[in-house]
């Protein structure tokens, strides 16, 4: 992997910077961080042919070092990562990071605050609730596909950080295909 040309401040400050851009527009500056498996989109009870936004740390609950994982490994490439807030929970701001080369042209005008010399922009949102959705069956029922592409699309998954945590390193496509083989073998054979 080639070295990225951009180099990151410490996640501290970026925080805190985080925070300010909240709070200067009075939203809460505390942030509940989520990750991939964390979102929940179901079909709009409003708008037929629509979908809802929401989410759940209960069923796939981030570690607490997650956000410091994928800030390094997103901080591995040259991509425009995001501070994305999708809404209010609790008193708290409800945040995802996101990365990719496709924010690189987003501005202003969409709502997001750029910090170039970081390669960072934070996207503040929109005051307003999210819906933490607390219903097993309401989240196994969520849409997975069959939906228009959006920004939250690229966010790093929990199964990630867990693989960093455990290999130090993302899986390859057939490495994780091995290790799900191993542990049904492990529970058939009776080894744990």
């Amino acid at each position: 992997m080639n070295q990225p040309t951009i180099t990151h401040p410490p996640l501290r400050e970026v925080l805190t910077a985080w925070e300010n851009a909240l709070t200067s527009r009075g939203l809460p500056a505390q942030t509940r961080w989520i990750f991939a498996e964390n979102i929940c989109i179901e079909p709009s009870s409003k708008l037929p042919g629509n979908f809802e936004v929401h989410f759940q740390t209960r069923f796939t609950t981030p570690a607490d070092d997650a956000l410091e994982i994928a800030y390094d490994r997103f901080g591995e490439t040259d991509a425009r990562m995001v501070f994305y807030r999708l809404g209010t929970a609790g008193e708290k701001s409800v945040g995802i990071l996101l990365c990719d080369a496709w924010f690189e042209k987003r501005g202003a005008a969409e709502g997001f605050e750029r910090h170039d010399d970081w390669g960072i922009s934070f996207f503040p949102g929109a005051a307003g609730e999210i819906e933490e959705v607390t219903d097993l069956s309401r989240w196994l029922k969520r849409v997975q596909g069959s939906r228009a592409f959006d920004d939250f699309d690229f966010a790093m998954s929990l199964q990630t950080i867990d693989e960093i945590k455990i290999h130090g390193r993302q899986l390859q496509p057939y490495e994780r295909f091995a290790e799900q083989m191993l542990n049904r073998l492990r529970r058939v054979l009776g080894n744990p």
